[in-house]
């Protein structure tokens, strides 16, 4: 009765960009010196999320419900616009910085999101 739920699977997908995303953001600054390099970064979950076609619906559970939504879609790497360093390397560490924040943020909420869900499940079944 409550497994496969939406709530689950968008924090789920929340979670997974924001580490594909950490892991973009931890190669270009490894390769901060690297003569040539052009740093990469992935669109944000909000904008994958609703380019994704999904329909948010009801999960079936049972022969006579709604057919559910479809499953999490892979995000698509981009090059950022490249800097005017003389070595023509594009990495800005402060700018990787910045969005390394902001990726542990959007991973903080994808737990909170879990747990407060499992929270109000444990609640339904009058568990603490």
């Amino acid at each position: 009765m409550f497994y496969d739920l939406n709530v689950f699977k968008t924090a789920y997908a929340m979670a997974t960009h924001a580490g594909q995303r950490q892991a973009v953001i931890a190669r270009n600054m490894a390769n901060a010196d690297t003569p040539g390099y052009q740093p990469l970064d992935i669109e944000t979950f909000q904008k994958a999320f609703e380019k994704s076609d999904r329909q948010v619906s009801m999960t079936a559970t049972r022969a006579g419900h709604l057919n559910g939504a479809t499953g999490p879609q892979p995000w698509a790497e981009y090059e950022v616009a490249p800097s005017g360093d003389p070595n023509g390397n594009g990495v800005s560490l402060e700018e990787e910085m910045f969005k390394a924040v902001e990726v542990k943020r959007q991973h903080d909420r994808a737990l909170t999101i879990y747990k407060s869900s499992m929270n109000i499940l444990r609640s339904s079944i009058g568990r603490s």
